[in-house]
Protein backbone atom coordinates (compact mmCIF):
# COMPACT_ATOMS: atom_id res chain seq x y z
CA UNK A 1 0.00 0.00 0.00
CA UNK A 2 0.89 3.68 -0.78
CA UNK A 3 0.75 6.46 2.14
CA UNK A 4 -1.24 9.14 0.39
CA UNK A 5 -0.67 12.51 1.95
CA UNK A 6 -2.81 15.91 1.71
CA UNK A 7 -0.86 17.96 -0.08
CA UNK A 8 -1.80 22.00 1.28
CA UNK A 9 -0.02 23.43 -1.83
CA UNK A 10 -2.23 21.03 -4.36
CA UNK A 11 -5.31 20.66 -1.87
CA UNK A 12 -4.91 17.33 -3.19
CA UNK A 13 -4.54 13.45 -1.58
CA UNK A 14 -1.09 12.52 -3.47
CA UNK A 15 1.26 9.26 -3.39
CA UNK A 16 4.22 10.21 -0.91
CA UNK A 17 6.51 9.10 -3.49
CA UNK A 18 9.98 10.42 -1.60
CA UNK A 19 13.10 12.50 -3.52
CA UNK A 20 15.53 9.16 -2.53
CA UNK A 21 13.99 5.75 -2.48
CA UNK A 22 14.13 4.60 1.18
CA UNK A 23 14.64 7.62 2.97
CA UNK A 24 12.11 10.31 4.13
CA UNK A 25 13.32 13.78 4.83
CA UNK A 26 10.36 16.09 7.21
CA UNK A 27 10.86 19.85 8.43
CA UNK A 28 8.70 20.52 11.30
CA UNK A 29 7.91 24.28 11.93
CA UNK A 30 8.83 23.91 16.14
CA UNK A 31 8.48 26.00 19.49
CA UNK A 32 8.81 29.71 19.93
CA UNK A 33 9.63 29.28 23.13
CA UNK A 34 8.09 32.59 25.22
CA UNK A 35 6.03 30.91 27.71
CA UNK A 36 4.98 27.40 29.35
CA UNK A 37 4.06 25.21 26.41
CA UNK A 38 -0.30 24.25 25.86
CA UNK A 39 -1.75 21.47 24.19
CA UNK A 40 -2.20 23.11 20.98
CA UNK A 41 1.41 23.62 21.06
CA UNK A 42 1.84 20.12 21.30
CA UNK A 43 -0.54 18.90 18.89
CA UNK A 44 1.57 19.55 16.33
CA UNK A 45 4.44 17.93 17.83
CA UNK A 46 2.30 14.59 18.33
CA UNK A 47 0.74 14.35 14.98
CA UNK A 48 3.99 14.52 13.21
CA UNK A 49 5.22 12.22 15.21
CA UNK A 50 2.78 9.76 14.24
CA UNK A 51 3.38 10.62 10.50
CA UNK A 52 7.53 10.11 11.47
CA UNK A 53 6.74 6.67 13.47
CA UNK A 54 4.49 5.45 10.25
CA UNK A 55 7.17 5.84 7.39
CA UNK A 56 9.86 4.60 10.41
CA UNK A 57 7.51 1.18 10.32
CA UNK A 58 6.97 0.91 6.88
CA UNK A 59 10.69 0.86 6.54
CA UNK A 60 11.66 4.30 5.58
CA UNK A 61 15.08 6.01 6.78
CA UNK A 62 13.35 9.33 7.95
CA UNK A 63 15.22 12.81 8.62
CA UNK A 64 13.53 14.83 11.17
CA UNK A 65 14.24 18.24 11.58
CA UNK A 66 12.39 20.33 14.32
CA UNK A 67 13.90 23.96 14.78
CA UNK A 68 13.59 26.21 17.89
CA UNK A 69 13.17 29.90 16.65
CA UNK A 70 14.91 31.19 19.32
CA UNK A 71 15.36 34.96 18.78
CA UNK A 72 11.68 36.51 18.07
CA UNK A 73 10.04 39.73 18.73
CA UNK A 74 7.79 38.03 20.81
CA UNK A 75 10.78 36.64 23.48
CA UNK A 76 12.37 40.19 23.55
CA UNK A 77 9.08 41.77 24.78
CA UNK A 78 8.56 38.88 27.00
CA UNK A 79 11.57 39.06 28.95
CA UNK A 80 11.79 42.74 28.89
CA UNK A 81 8.39 42.44 30.65
CA UNK A 82 10.21 40.62 33.25
CA UNK A 83 12.96 42.40 32.82
CA UNK A 84 15.19 39.02 32.62
CA UNK A 85 17.95 38.37 29.85
CA UNK A 86 16.34 37.13 26.54
CA UNK A 87 18.84 34.82 26.13
CA UNK A 88 17.58 32.96 29.75
CA UNK A 89 13.72 33.40 29.05
CA UNK A 90 14.14 31.34 25.85
CA UNK A 91 16.32 28.87 27.20
CA UNK A 92 13.64 28.73 30.24
CA UNK A 93 10.90 27.89 28.15
CA UNK A 94 12.79 25.98 25.74
CA UNK A 95 13.45 23.36 28.32
CA UNK A 96 9.66 23.36 28.84
CA UNK A 97 8.80 22.45 25.52
CA UNK A 98 11.54 19.84 25.36
CA UNK A 99 9.97 18.17 28.29
CA UNK A 100 6.56 18.43 27.53
CA UNK A 101 7.76 16.30 24.37
CA UNK A 102 9.34 13.71 26.06
CA UNK A 103 6.58 13.59 28.98
CA UNK A 104 4.23 12.67 25.75
CA UNK A 105 6.68 9.97 23.96
CA UNK A 106 7.45 12.06 20.91
CA UNK A 107 10.20 10.98 19.81
CA UNK A 108 13.76 13.33 19.14
CA UNK A 109 14.48 14.61 16.17
CA UNK A 110 17.49 13.83 14.37
CA UNK A 111 18.61 17.65 14.90
CA UNK A 112 16.83 20.46 16.41
CA UNK A 113 18.53 23.45 15.17
CA UNK A 114 18.34 26.71 16.90
CA UNK A 115 18.29 30.25 14.46
CA UNK A 116 20.93 32.24 16.62
CA UNK A 117 23.02 28.93 15.41
CA UNK A 118 22.43 29.57 12.07
CA UNK A 119 23.22 33.40 11.28
CA UNK A 120 26.03 32.51 8.38
CA UNK A 121 23.30 30.40 6.35
CA UNK A 122 21.38 33.08 6.84
CA UNK A 123 23.40 35.75 5.15
CA UNK A 124 24.42 33.56 2.33
CA UNK A 125 20.33 33.23 1.73
CA UNK A 126 20.19 37.14 1.84
CA UNK A 127 22.89 37.50 -0.80
CA UNK A 128 21.60 34.93 -3.59
CA UNK A 129 18.14 36.77 -2.92
CA UNK A 130 19.90 40.33 -3.42
CA UNK A 131 21.99 38.71 -6.50
CA UNK A 132 18.65 37.18 -8.27
CA UNK A 133 17.07 40.49 -7.83
CA UNK A 134 14.58 39.77 -5.66
CA UNK A 135 15.42 41.26 -1.99
CA UNK A 136 17.44 44.89 -1.19
CA UNK A 137 18.77 46.54 1.75
CA UNK A 138 17.46 49.66 3.15
CA UNK A 139 18.25 51.58 5.75
CA UNK A 140 20.12 48.45 8.03
CA UNK A 141 17.58 46.43 7.01
CA UNK A 142 16.69 43.68 4.06
CA UNK A 143 13.54 43.07 2.75
CA UNK A 144 12.34 40.41 0.70
CA UNK A 145 10.68 42.26 -3.05
CA UNK A 146 7.19 40.37 -2.74
CA UNK A 147 6.61 42.43 -5.77
CA UNK A 148 9.30 41.46 -7.97
CA UNK A 149 9.10 38.23 -7.29
CA UNK A 150 5.00 38.10 -7.85
CA UNK A 151 6.39 39.61 -11.20
CA UNK A 152 8.68 36.43 -11.87
CA UNK A 153 7.55 33.91 -14.59
CA UNK A 154 8.18 31.27 -12.52
CA UNK A 155 6.55 32.90 -9.30
CA UNK A 156 3.53 30.98 -7.39
CA UNK A 157 3.07 33.69 -4.33
CA UNK A 158 0.00 32.75 -3.10
CA UNK A 159 -0.27 29.72 -4.29
CA UNK A 160 0.00 27.72 -0.77
CA UNK A 161 -2.67 30.12 1.43
CA UNK A 162 -4.87 30.83 -1.58
CA UNK A 163 -4.49 34.92 -0.94
CA UNK A 164 -4.17 37.65 -3.53
CA UNK A 165 -1.33 39.88 -3.37
CA UNK A 166 -3.44 43.02 -2.80
CA UNK A 167 -4.64 41.29 0.45
CA UNK A 168 -1.88 40.18 2.09
CA UNK A 169 -0.97 42.31 4.88
CA UNK A 170 2.53 40.96 6.45
CA UNK A 171 1.71 42.21 10.01
CA UNK A 172 4.96 43.11 10.56
CA UNK A 173 5.69 46.36 12.68
CA UNK A 174 9.12 47.21 11.16
CA UNK A 175 8.21 49.02 7.61
CA UNK A 176 11.21 51.49 7.49
CA UNK A 177 12.39 51.54 3.84
CA UNK A 178 10.25 49.04 2.49
CA UNK A 179 9.32 49.33 -1.09
CA UNK A 180 6.21 48.06 -0.75
CA UNK A 181 3.40 47.26 2.01
CA UNK A 182 3.68 43.38 0.80
CA UNK A 183 7.43 43.25 1.46
CA UNK A 184 8.86 41.32 4.26
CA UNK A 185 11.53 41.58 6.30
CA UNK A 186 14.21 38.90 5.68
CA UNK A 187 16.95 41.27 8.32
CA UNK A 188 15.98 43.78 10.92
CA UNK A 189 18.17 46.50 11.39
CA UNK A 190 20.08 46.60 15.12
CA UNK A 191 18.08 48.29 17.67
CA UNK A 192 18.99 50.31 20.78
CA UNK A 193 19.27 47.50 23.80
CA UNK A 194 18.26 44.08 21.21
CA UNK A 195 20.50 41.61 20.74
CA UNK A 196 22.28 41.84 17.13
CA UNK A 197 24.57 39.84 14.55
CA UNK A 198 27.15 41.45 12.71
CA UNK A 199 26.14 41.20 8.20
CA UNK A 200 27.21 43.16 5.40
CA UNK A 201 24.22 45.42 5.90
CA UNK A 202 24.57 45.84 8.90
CA UNK A 203 24.13 44.27 12.97
CA UNK A 204 20.91 42.96 13.23
CA UNK A 205 18.73 40.38 13.83
CA UNK A 206 17.02 37.78 11.09
CA UNK A 207 13.23 37.96 10.07
CA UNK A 208 11.18 35.16 11.27
CA UNK A 209 10.73 33.03 7.88
CA UNK A 210 14.47 33.30 6.57
CA UNK A 211 14.98 31.03 9.58
CA UNK A 212 13.13 28.68 8.73
CA UNK A 213 14.30 28.62 5.22
CA UNK A 214 17.88 28.94 5.71
CA UNK A 215 17.98 25.62 8.51
CA UNK A 216 15.58 23.48 6.40
CA UNK A 217 17.44 23.45 3.28
CA UNK A 218 21.35 23.71 5.73
CA UNK A 219 19.83 20.11 7.04
CA UNK A 220 17.93 18.71 4.24
CA UNK A 221 19.12 20.74 1.31
CA UNK A 222 18.01 22.44 -1.49
CA UNK A 223 14.54 19.99 -2.30
CA UNK A 224 13.11 17.85 0.51
CA UNK A 225 10.09 15.79 1.04
CA UNK A 226 7.94 16.95 3.65
CA UNK A 227 7.20 20.42 5.64
CA UNK A 228 5.00 20.30 8.54
CA UNK A 229 3.10 22.78 10.91
CA UNK A 230 0.65 24.11 12.21
CA UNK A 231 -2.46 25.62 10.13
CA UNK A 232 -1.83 29.20 11.69
CA UNK A 233 1.39 28.92 9.81
CA UNK A 234 -0.16 28.53 6.53
CA UNK A 235 -0.01 32.56 6.17
CA UNK A 236 2.42 34.27 6.28
CA UNK A 237 5.25 32.05 7.17
CA UNK A 238 5.86 29.31 4.98
CA UNK A 239 3.96 31.05 1.85
CA UNK A 240 7.50 33.63 2.33
CA UNK A 241 8.88 30.47 3.33
CA UNK A 242 8.38 29.37 -0.05
CA UNK A 243 8.81 32.78 -2.06
CA UNK A 244 12.22 32.84 -0.41
CA UNK A 245 13.00 29.49 -1.70
CA UNK A 246 12.05 29.74 -4.99
CA UNK A 247 13.12 32.92 -5.63
CA UNK A 248 16.81 32.01 -4.40
CA UNK A 249 16.92 28.76 -6.59
CA UNK A 250 15.44 25.77 -4.19
CA UNK A 251 13.09 23.32 -4.88
CA UNK A 252 12.50 23.40 -1.25
CA UNK A 253 9.11 21.37 -0.06
CA UNK A 254 7.95 18.70 -2.11
CA UNK A 255 4.62 18.12 0.31
CA UNK A 256 2.93 20.31 3.07
CA UNK A 257 0.98 19.15 5.46
CA UNK A 258 -0.34 21.24 8.33
CA UNK A 259 -2.23 19.98 11.32
CA UNK A 260 -5.69 22.32 12.81
CA UNK A 261 -6.03 23.94 15.54
CA UNK A 262 -6.90 22.89 19.49
CA UNK A 263 -10.01 24.97 19.92
CA UNK A 264 -12.08 25.14 23.60
CA UNK A 265 -15.55 26.73 22.84
CA UNK A 266 -15.23 27.29 19.67
CA UNK A 267 -12.20 29.57 20.26
CA UNK A 268 -8.62 28.97 19.08
CA UNK A 269 -5.99 28.09 21.84
CA UNK A 270 -4.81 31.99 23.09
CA UNK A 271 -2.70 33.10 26.01
CA UNK A 272 -5.68 32.81 28.47
CA UNK A 273 -6.85 29.66 27.12
CA UNK A 274 -3.24 28.58 27.35
CA UNK A 275 -2.71 29.22 31.00
CA UNK A 276 -5.64 27.39 32.00
CA UNK A 277 -4.86 24.46 29.11
CA UNK A 278 -0.68 24.32 29.46
CA UNK A 279 0.34 20.51 29.75
CA UNK A 280 1.45 20.85 33.39
CA UNK A 281 -2.13 21.52 34.27
CA UNK A 282 -3.69 19.30 31.78
CA UNK A 283 -1.58 15.91 33.75
CA UNK A 284 -3.33 16.64 36.27
CA UNK A 285 -6.20 15.58 35.22
CA UNK A 286 -4.92 12.05 33.12
CA UNK A 287 -2.16 10.28 32.81
CA UNK A 288 0.86 11.51 30.07
CA UNK A 289 -0.19 8.22 27.76
CA UNK A 290 -3.56 9.35 28.15
CA UNK A 291 -2.99 13.08 26.94
CA UNK A 292 -1.05 11.94 23.98
CA UNK A 293 -4.14 9.40 23.03
CA UNK A 294 -6.56 12.18 23.29
CA UNK A 295 -4.11 14.50 21.28
CA UNK A 296 -3.83 12.01 18.32
CA UNK A 297 -7.41 10.56 18.45
CA UNK A 298 -8.64 13.35 15.88
CA UNK A 299 -7.65 13.46 12.34
CA UNK A 300 -4.84 15.90 12.48
CA UNK A 301 -6.67 17.77 10.06
CA UNK A 302 -9.30 18.42 12.18
CA UNK A 303 -10.27 20.97 14.79
CA UNK A 304 -10.07 19.44 18.28
CA UNK A 305 -12.73 20.70 20.63
CA UNK A 306 -11.12 20.66 24.20
CA UNK A 307 -13.47 20.01 27.13
CA UNK A 308 -12.55 18.09 29.93
CA UNK A 309 -15.42 14.76 29.57
CA UNK A 310 -13.55 14.34 26.17
CA UNK A 311 -10.20 14.18 27.65
CA UNK A 312 -11.66 11.76 30.09
CA UNK A 313 -13.68 9.86 27.37
CA UNK A 314 -10.23 9.45 25.46
CA UNK A 315 -8.77 8.69 28.55
CA UNK A 316 -11.25 5.71 29.05
CA UNK A 317 -10.54 4.46 26.07
CA UNK A 318 -6.96 4.24 26.11
CA UNK A 319 -7.22 2.48 29.77
CA UNK A 320 -9.88 -0.05 27.75
CA UNK A 321 -6.66 -1.03 25.75
CA UNK A 322 -4.30 -1.21 28.17
CA UNK A 323 -6.91 -3.42 30.62
CA UNK A 324 -7.43 -6.28 27.64
CA UNK A 325 -2.97 -6.33 27.55
CA UNK A 326 -2.66 -6.33 31.01
CA UNK A 327 -5.28 -8.96 31.33
CA UNK A 328 -3.17 -10.84 28.31
CA UNK A 329 0.53 -10.70 30.00
CA UNK A 330 3.66 -10.43 27.99
CA UNK A 331 3.09 -10.67 24.32
CA UNK A 332 6.03 -9.40 21.06
CA UNK A 333 4.37 -7.04 18.87
CA UNK A 334 3.62 -9.07 15.97
CA UNK A 335 2.13 -7.78 12.88
CA UNK A 336 -0.66 -5.28 12.45
CA UNK A 337 -3.77 -5.86 10.11
CA UNK A 338 -4.87 -4.81 6.83
CA UNK A 339 -7.60 -2.34 7.79
CA UNK A 340 -5.34 -0.94 10.25
CA UNK A 341 -2.50 -0.01 7.04
CA UNK A 342 -5.21 0.81 4.81
CA UNK A 343 -6.23 3.75 7.56
CA UNK A 344 -2.98 5.11 7.97
CA UNK A 345 -2.31 5.20 4.25
CA UNK A 346 -5.35 7.39 4.35
CA UNK A 347 -3.54 10.28 4.95
CA UNK A 348 -2.90 8.99 7.99
CA UNK A 349 -6.54 8.38 9.54
CA UNK A 350 -6.35 7.91 13.05
CA UNK A 351 -9.66 7.68 13.95
CA UNK A 352 -10.35 4.84 11.03
CA UNK A 353 -6.92 3.63 12.73
CA UNK A 354 -8.36 3.55 16.72
CA UNK A 355 -11.58 1.93 15.45
CA UNK A 356 -9.28 -0.83 13.94
CA UNK A 357 -7.99 -1.52 17.63
CA UNK A 358 -10.99 -0.97 19.60
CA UNK A 359 -12.43 -3.77 17.68
CA UNK A 360 -9.06 -6.03 18.09
CA UNK A 361 -9.91 -5.04 21.91
CA UNK A 362 -13.63 -6.51 22.02
CA UNK A 363 -12.27 -9.31 19.78
CA UNK A 364 -9.77 -10.27 22.91
CA UNK A 365 -12.02 -9.82 25.82
CA UNK A 366 -14.33 -12.07 23.95
CA UNK A 367 -11.72 -14.54 23.34
CA UNK A 368 -10.58 -14.16 27.07
CA UNK A 369 -13.95 -14.67 27.98
CA UNK A 370 -14.62 -17.76 26.05
CA UNK A 371 -10.93 -19.23 27.60
CA UNK A 372 -9.26 -19.19 23.87
CA UNK A 373 -5.77 -17.74 25.17
CA UNK A 374 -4.46 -18.51 21.98
CA UNK A 375 -6.69 -16.27 19.97
CA UNK A 376 -6.07 -13.63 22.80
CA UNK A 377 -2.37 -13.55 22.77
CA UNK A 378 -2.40 -13.54 18.76
CA UNK A 379 -5.17 -10.64 18.98
CA UNK A 380 -2.93 -9.03 21.26
CA UNK A 381 0.48 -9.15 19.20
CA UNK A 382 -1.78 -7.06 16.85
CA UNK A 383 -2.50 -4.79 18.95
CA UNK A 384 0.62 -3.83 20.67
CA UNK A 385 2.08 -3.39 16.36
CA UNK A 386 -1.07 -0.96 15.78
CA UNK A 387 -0.32 1.06 19.35
CA UNK A 388 3.70 1.28 18.73
CA UNK A 389 2.90 2.86 15.41
CA UNK A 390 0.40 5.46 17.20
CA UNK A 391 2.88 6.16 20.17
CA UNK A 392 0.18 4.78 22.57
CA UNK A 393 1.73 1.43 23.42
CA UNK A 394 0.74 0.42 26.50
CA UNK A 395 3.56 -2.43 27.43
CA UNK A 396 5.87 0.47 26.62
CA UNK A 397 4.73 3.16 29.05
CA UNK A 398 4.33 0.95 31.67
CA UNK A 399 8.39 0.57 31.83
CA UNK A 400 8.08 4.37 31.64
CA UNK A 401 5.35 4.94 34.14
CA UNK A 402 6.77 2.54 36.41
CA UNK A 403 10.56 3.95 36.30
CA UNK A 404 8.95 7.29 37.09
CA UNK A 405 6.84 5.92 40.06
CA UNK A 406 9.72 4.29 41.95
CA UNK A 407 11.36 7.89 41.63
CA UNK A 408 8.30 9.35 43.15
CA UNK A 409 8.17 6.86 45.82
CA UNK A 410 11.87 7.45 46.25
CA UNK A 411 11.76 10.95 46.66
CA UNK A 412 8.49 11.10 48.68
CA UNK A 413 10.59 8.25 51.40
CA UNK A 414 13.08 10.86 51.77
CA UNK A 415 10.73 13.94 52.61
CA UNK A 416 8.79 11.83 55.09
CA UNK A 417 11.73 10.07 56.99
CA UNK A 418 12.77 13.72 57.32
CA UNK A 419 9.80 14.68 58.82
CA UNK A 420 9.40 11.58 61.15
CA UNK A 421 13.01 12.56 62.26
CA UNK A 422 11.85 15.74 63.11
CA UNK A 423 8.82 14.37 65.05
CA UNK A 424 11.30 11.79 66.93
CA UNK A 425 13.51 14.71 67.96
CA UNK A 426 10.62 16.47 68.97
CA UNK A 427 9.08 13.28 71.32
CA UNK A 428 13.06 13.22 72.95
CA UNK A 429 12.46 17.17 73.98
CA UNK A 430 9.08 16.32 74.80
CA UNK A 431 7.63 19.40 72.68
CA UNK A 432 4.51 16.59 72.43
CA UNK A 433 2.75 19.84 70.30
CA UNK A 434 5.39 19.72 67.69
CA UNK A 435 5.37 15.84 67.31
CA UNK A 436 1.71 15.95 66.68
CA UNK A 437 2.04 18.95 64.56
CA UNK A 438 3.84 16.41 62.41
CA UNK A 439 2.00 13.48 62.62
CA UNK A 440 -1.49 15.60 61.71
CA UNK A 441 0.76 17.13 58.92
CA UNK A 442 1.19 13.54 57.52
CA UNK A 443 -2.02 12.56 58.30
CA UNK A 444 -3.50 14.90 56.28
CA UNK A 445 -1.21 13.96 53.57
CA UNK A 446 -2.52 10.35 53.51
CA UNK A 447 0.42 9.16 55.40
CA UNK A 448 0.06 6.87 58.19
CA UNK A 449 2.70 6.72 61.03
CA UNK A 450 3.08 3.52 62.92
CA UNK A 451 5.45 3.65 65.95
CA UNK A 452 7.59 -0.05 66.21
CA UNK A 453 10.07 -1.25 68.86
CA UNK A 454 12.37 0.08 65.96
CA UNK A 455 11.34 3.62 65.58
CA UNK A 456 8.48 4.92 63.42
CA UNK A 457 7.29 3.71 60.04
CA UNK A 458 5.04 4.82 57.54
CA UNK A 459 2.58 3.94 54.64
CA UNK A 460 0.37 5.24 52.53
CA UNK A 461 -3.69 4.98 53.98
CA UNK A 462 -6.22 3.24 51.67
CA UNK A 463 -7.31 6.41 50.01
CA UNK A 464 -4.02 7.00 48.52
CA UNK A 465 -3.47 3.99 46.50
Amino acid sequence: MTLKIFDTATRTLRDFVPLREGHASIYLCGATPQTQPHIGHVRSGVAFDILRRWLLAKGLDVAFVRNVTDIDDKILTKASEHNRPWWEWVSTYEREFTKAYNILGVLPPSVEPRATGHMTQMVEYMQRLIDAGFAYEAQGSVYFDVAAWAAAPHSDYGHLSGNRLEEMEQGETDNLGKRGPQDFALWKAAKPGEPSWPTPWGPGRPGWHLECSAMATWYLGGEFDIHCGGLDLQFPHHENEIAQAHAAGDGFAQYWMHNHWVTMSGEKMSKSLGNVLSVPNILELVRPVELRYYLGSAHYRSMLEYSEAALQEAAAGYRRIEAFLGRVGNVEATAWPQEFEAAMDEDLSVPKALAVIHGHVRQGNSALAAGDATAARRIAGELRAMTKVLGIDPTEWEDTSQQQSDAAMSALDALITAALQERTDARAAKDWARADAVRDRLQAAGISVVDTPEGPTWELSETQL
